[in-house]
Order: structure tokens, then sequence, then C-alpha cells
């Protein structure tokens, strides 16, 4: 799922996400409460109106913020007080709030309000900011009033397995549309995120969606789809493209590179993007220190396009029950995914 934290994925168009496969996008609660304001959303009629999205939309709570902010904002069992980044201004956030903002931006699926701890971190704090979520989901599903959006639980618990396994309990105790997990890929090394998803989702309903949230390399996204894994979102695609990077078969190539001068050659020749159709190699290199804002729209249509490709590989590969054989590459436990090592944190 493309990420769209103002209700746009950074530099590409609804109908460029249409081309490149996408069905569903993400937003950002916290953010958009800042600008526009909800209240905007809702008089545009709704966030697919007023970004002109007309697939599913899923809005992430503003627990993130929680965890990212974090020299920003003060938490108590309440809610959270955050200083905007914006104009210095104080906001209160609480699971009821986070639930009225969402249902007035009007996204298909919305996110309980979360503590997502940072690593590493003293256990006795994991646990902690853990119970406190699993409090506070429960705040969310009674303050929920939008029955047509479908509210999701988040697991949390940091790298402690134990504690992943106890907020699997507590929080599949509240019959949800969905369940995902968080506080990954916030620092922690790939090998522990594998641990984490392994030890969790078989924990997770099998009959309903399980989202990883913020996770999108090659690897990661195989390993936990082998673990049972359905939904990811992260913004690998568009920021690799920002720093002039395009994904090519599970390979970052740094399109400043001079290698790619004269190279008239498409990025990929097997790829049908609109990018991979037109364009050379060269002429993306060109753009790129001619620093032309086309060449991040051009690489990002790219990026999204190769993600999901790889993702409808993946499902292909499951329904003809060759999977483990066809990525059995990616499957291999390493210690990191060098292609985009360290933008993985989303």
């Amino acid at each position: 799922m493309p990420v769209g934290t103002l209700a746009n994925v950074k530099t590409v168009t609804p109908a460029h996400l249409l081309d490149a496969g996408a069905e569903m996008v993400l937003a950002n609660t916290y953010h958009l409460h800042l600008q526009p304001g909800e209240n905007i959303v809702a008089r545009a009629g709704g966030l697919h109106r007023f970004m002109a999205w007309p697939g599913p939309i899923l809005t992430d709570s503003g627990g993130f913020q929680v965890f990212s902010l974090s020299e920003m904002r003060t938490i108590t069992d309440e809610g959270v007080t955050f200083r905007s980044p914006r104009d210095g201004s104080m906001i209160y956030l609480t699971p009821e709030r986070s639930m009225e903002i969402q249902n007035q931006l009007g996204a298909d699926v919305i996110m309980a309000f979360d503590e997502c701890p940072p690593y590493p971190a003293d256990k006795t704090a994991v646990a902690a900011a853990t119970e406190r979520t699993h409090r506070w989901l429960e705040r969310c599903v009674q303050a929920h009033r939008q029955p047509k959006q479908a509210l999701f639980g988040i697991v949390q618990g940091g790298v402690h397995l134990d504690l992943r396994q106890a907020s699997a309990r507590a929080v599949t105790t509240f019959d949800l549309p969905g369940y995902a997990i968080g506080g990954v890929s916030v620092g922690e090394p790939p090998e522990l995120i594998e641990k984490i998803v392994q030890a969790t989702t078989p924990l997770l309903p099998p009959d309903k969606p399980r989202y990883l949230m913020g996770v999108g390399t090659y690897r990661e996204m195989a390993q936990a789809i082998a673990a049972g894994i359905d939904l990811f979102d992260c913004v690998i695609p568009t920021r690799l493209a920002r720093h002039g990077a395009a994904l090519v078969a599970g390979d970052r190539w740094n399109l400043k590179n001079s290698r790619f001068r004269e190279d008239f050659t498409p990025l990929d020749s097997e790829c049908p993007c609109y990018t991979c159709q037109n364009f050379t190699r060269a002429y993306l290199c060109h753009l790129i220190h001619a620093h032309e804002i086309l060449a991040f729209t051009l690489l990002s249509i790219h990026n999204i396009t190769e993600l999901i490709r790889f993702t409808q590989q993946i499902r292909a590969a499951i329904l003809g029950d060759r999977f483990t054989e066809e990525f059995a590459h990616w499957l291999q436990p390493v210690a990191g995914d060098p292609s985009v090592s360290g933008l993985s944190s989303c």
C-alpha cells in the first residue's frame, strides 16, 4: 500500500497509482489534523473525494507520532500532548479524539490509537506502553462511531516475544475486522523483525486481514508473507525515488551514477510501467543531474510498480503452490537487505 501521508503519494497522481496496480493507499490522521484539518476534508466529501482516489484508504491513528515526535510530546494514560512542528501550538490526542478525526476523514480502514515504544528500550517501559495500548484500544472500540469503517487493533511489545504474544492475545479479545503488528522497523535489526513477525502472526486470526506496519523491503515482505501477513505499507518507493534511486529486480540502482549517462535502455525491459515503456536510463540520469522534478515522478512510478509487481508475483506463486520454490532467495534469513538498507523505517 503506497503511503500518502498528507492525502497524496509524493510526486505521483492517483492515475499513476492506478496504472501501477495500487489497490489501496494510506493517509495519516495526525498530519491531516494539522493540515488542512479533518473538518475541511469532511466538508469536501471525505478523503476519497478530497484526494480523488477511487480505491480503499487506510488512515494511521497518529500512534506512530507518539514514537517519531518523542522530543515534542508528553504521554499520560489519558492521551498524548504534542507540540505542533508547524506552529508550536499544543495538540492533545486521545483514543477518542483519534477515532473522531478518523471518522470525519472517512477512510475505509482506521487504526486504533497506540503507543509505539522505541528501540532500544527498557523492557519495563515497553511493557507499560503495551498495556497502555491495550487500554487505549478498548477506548477506541467504545468511541468508534462509523460501522462502515473497519477498525484494526495493533499489537505492540517491542522486541520481547513474551510481550508480543501477550499483546496479540489481548488485542484479539476484541472481535475486530483486522489486526496489525506495529512497532517494528523502528531501528531494530532485520533478524529481530523476522522473529517478531514469525512469533506474532500465527496468534492473529487467519480469517482476518493481518497487517505488518511500516515494512516494505523485498526480503521482509517475502518472509512476512510466509508467516501469514497480508498487508504492508512503506515509504520506500517514493523515498528512494527522491534520492535518485530505482528498484530493479530487488536491487537498488543509483541513477546518479555516470555509468547510466549513455545507457539508452529502459530501467527494466520487462516492467510495464509508464517510465520503463517510454524513457531510458540515460534520460533519467540526465533529469537527476539537472535537478528536474520529473525525475522523482518517473522513478516513483517505476518503484511503486516494481514493489506491487513483486507482491502480485508472490500472490500468483501462492495460488500455484510455487511460493517456497520461486521465492527461496528472498526467504533465506540474512542480517539485512542491502538493496534498501537504512530506508525501511516508515
